[in-house]
């Protein structure tokens, strides 16, 4: 008799041994789940990389002239010319510098700080007009590679006084709601309740 409740005991005790094991391997092996999850997550949306928000389109007219000495700079030779840029230029947002962190008990990714808007690219189309060389000063293959960067410059110049960047900074919601429904994606919820938005905006992101 002794013996069959032995017996019996031990059987208690190895089932409650083989769940205790099995439930520490399930909780290990949810646990190594959640964190490849956000790992995932955080990784999808860095290779996002870059979002255009809003585009310009600039047309500018620059008046180019070198001026070079010659013959112990009595004599000098001027080349000019009429450049007309149009360009377009694109704001936007390097998620690269996002802030995010990711909770694996409640399984959040925390929004900690939202980069701010920046010139992603220019892309300048150059006209020449009026092209006049001098005598020994004429326009070469490296002049049109400089006039090429000076137009965007130009255009970087012009930039800040055209609202693009203002209007970017609006559009800063449309972002969060993209990065909110590639983390929804994958079953988890984005907090953004570090950031500064308004009670309009709150509302829109609730519905």
């Amino acid at each position: 008799m002794d013996s069959l409740i032995e017996a019996f005991l031990g059987l208690i005790l190895g089932a409650i041994l083989m769940y205790w094991v099995y439930s520490l391997f399930t909780k290990k092996k949810r646990r190594e789940l959640t964190e490849h999850q956000s790992t995932v997550i955080l990784d999808k949306i860095k290779s996002v990389c870059k979002l255009v928000s809003v585009e310009g389109d600039f047309a500018e007219i620059y008046r180019y002239e070198n001026i070079k000495e010659g013959f112990m700079n009595v004599l000098s030779s001027k080349k000019k010319a009429l450049v007309v840029i149009n360009a377009k230029a694109q704001i936007g947002y390097d998620l690269k510098k996002l802030k995010l962190s990711a909770d694996n008990d409640t399984k959040r990714i925390v929004l900690n700080e939202f980069p701010e808007p920046e010139i992603l690219s220019i892309e300048p189309d150059i006209q020449f007009y009026d092209i006049k060389n001098g005598l020994f000063n004429s326009f070469s293959p490296d002049d049109l590679t400089q006039l090429n960067q000076r137009a965007k410059e130009h255009i970087r110049e012009k930039i800040p006084e055209s609202g693009l960047v203002e209007t970017a900074k609006k559009e800063a919601l449309e972002a969060v709601l993209l990065i909110e429904k590639i983390v929804e994606t994958i079953g988890w919820k984005l907090d953004y309740s570090a950031l500064e938005i308004s009670n309009r905006e709150k509302q829109f992101l609730d519905k």
